[in-house]
């Protein structure tokens, strides 16, 4: 299994300009209809999912080629620009910032009568991808900011974002649909970042016998786990420990357990999925599984283009409107004639690929 990607970038204020912003739709519409066009709806999905390919894609489209708000600009040029080519294409792009994430099952619900497949399946995707990145693997960084793409016949992927007011720097996280066999063993791919740290990652396969025996605890009555909880309170670990005792208050567990213990879930990724079971949660039952049971859980942290049109903070020349302009217009053109079939398809891509 391959990681598709997590990219670590210094958290930046400030706003994308209107002009500019219009001007991204504009590009990442024709673009991404010219992959579509091109390569198949898939394709989109597997570039997206490429952390180098959505840094560069960012540049092209004139925003910042560093900062935490290339994710969410280019995800909502993204759907914005796609809004109404969504249809035609077959790719659907919903989800966003705050509170535009917690609406992301409903937007999936909205473009069900244009899918082949059960809209719940690409729902389900959506939540647990979320839940892996903010709970099974507690890595620092507090998720804000979630996109999901998806596909008339049900193929999909995630670009999700964190931020860590420690660092003062955001952490973006990738999906790809096709390639998760399992969303709780090494669902993501390649890593990018140089800023590591130690944290509590349940999605490592080291982990795998520590989410065996998290689940089986989840089972069992919640006045035995919440026993043993107190009696780890004692023991006295070492400061590097990532997992601190004292952000966990066993009393107050008791509902979250109590609620395992009645839906019974057979394997971690339930377990996972179950509302109400959060990071604390999953730190007491990684907790015990480590300390009480012997069972490892992994504190790796998985983590380890020039411009076409400039950047939106001058870096490395202001952005140039004319040349970007002409950019869509050509694209445009390139694409229409592509549609009807002009004989001259090939030769209008020889020579985008040139320009």
């Amino acid at each position: 299994m391959k990681r598709t990607g997590i990219a670590d970038l210094p958290l930046h204020g400030g706003k994308c300009p209107g002009w500019l912003f219009q001007r991204m739709k504009k590009l990442a519409r024709v673009l991404a209809e010219i992959i579509v066009y091109e390569f198949g709806p898939q394709e989109l999905l597997a570039r997206l999912s490429d952390p180098y390919f959505f840094q560069a894609f960012g540049c092209v489209l004139g925003f910042d080629w560093h900062s935490s708000g290339v994710t969410t600009t280019v995800c909502g040029a993204l759907k914005e620009g796609l809004k109404d080519a969504g249809k035609e294409i077959g790719v659907f792009v919903v989800g966003g910032k705050g509170g535009l994430s917690r609406k992301t099952p409903e937007e999936i619900d909205a473009f069900s009568r244009y899918l082949s497949v059960d809209a719940s399946k690409l729902v389900y995707a959506s939540r647990l991808s979320a839940k892996v990145d903010s709970t099974a693997l507690q890595d620092g960084y507090q998720l804000y900011h979630h996109c999901f793409i998806f596909t008339k016949d049900g193929r999909w992927a995630v670009v999700q974002q964190g931020m860590s007011d420690t660092t003062n720097r955001a952490r973006r996280y990738h999906w790809l649909g096709e390639t998760v066999k399992d969303f709780v063993n090494e669902p993501h791919s390649a890593i990018c970042c140089d800023s590591k740290g130690n944290v509590l990652d349940m999605t490592a396969s080291e982990s795998a016998i520590a989410r065996d025996i998290s689940t089986k605890q989840a089972c069992r009555n919640p006045e035995k786990i919440l026993e043993e909880l107190k009696k780890i309170q004692a023991i006295e670990l070492p400061a590097r420990h990532p997992i601190k005792l004292e952000d966990i208050n066993p009393d107050r567990l008791y509902k979250t357990f109590l609620k395992t213990y009645e839906l019974q879930p057979q394997n971690f990724e339930a377990l996972l999925g179950i509302q109400g079971v959060g990071p604390k949660t999953i730190r007491a039952l990684a907790l015990i599984s480590e300390l009480v049971y012997g069972s490892r859980v992994s504190h790796q942290d998985p983590a380890r283009y020039s411009f076409a049109h400039g950047g939106k903070d001058g870096h490395p020349y202001p952005v140039d409107r004319k040349t970007y302009d002409r950019s869509i217009e050509i694209l445009r053109i390139c694409l229409d004639r592509a549609k009807l079939e002009d004989k001259e398809k090939i030769n209008a891509f020889h020579r985008l690929s040139r320009f």
